[in-house]
């Protein structure tokens, strides 16, 4: 999992650098997936210690649902845009869609993991944690 986090920050912060080049490095708010993305790397990293694995990557999992919150108001704009509507700021509504999509991913898999890990641990007689 911790490498996971570390993939998806990547991703994240590619997103956000990419568009602030394409847009003219004129949106500094073009950078927010990327500032999404350092706070992933981050705690991929920090969960790579198994003794804060579990923490970070809980964390990790409530940024990137923060993430997909956040993004989740391009997804609107991006439809109408696609419908042939005049949107202000295509490229971040874009952006927006993008972050949303590539967070809620990683929720995803962060809960199955999760899942996974509390049904092994009932498996093999330990008592969860709480």
């Amino acid at each position: 999992m911790p490498n996971l986090a570390i993939a998806f920050g990547a991703v994240l912060i590619a997103l956000g650098g990419l568009t602030f080049v394409i847009t003219g490095a004129a949106a500094p708010t073009s950078l927010i997936p990327a500032a999404f993305g350092v706070l992933l790397l981050g705690l991929g990293l920090m969960a790579r210690d198994a003794g804060r694995r579990k923490t970070a990557m809980h964390i990790a999992a409530a940024v990137g649902l923060l993430g997909f919150l956040g993004g989740a108001m391009g997804i609107p704009k991006i439809i109408l845009h696609l419908e042939g509507e005049v949107v202000q700021r295509p490229a971040a509504a874009a952006e927006q869609t993008i972050m949303s999509l590539v967070c809620l991913a990683f929720v995803v898999m962060c809960v199955r993991s999760f899942v996974n890990a509390r049904r092994s641990m009932t498996a093999e007689g330990a008592r969860p944690v709480r």
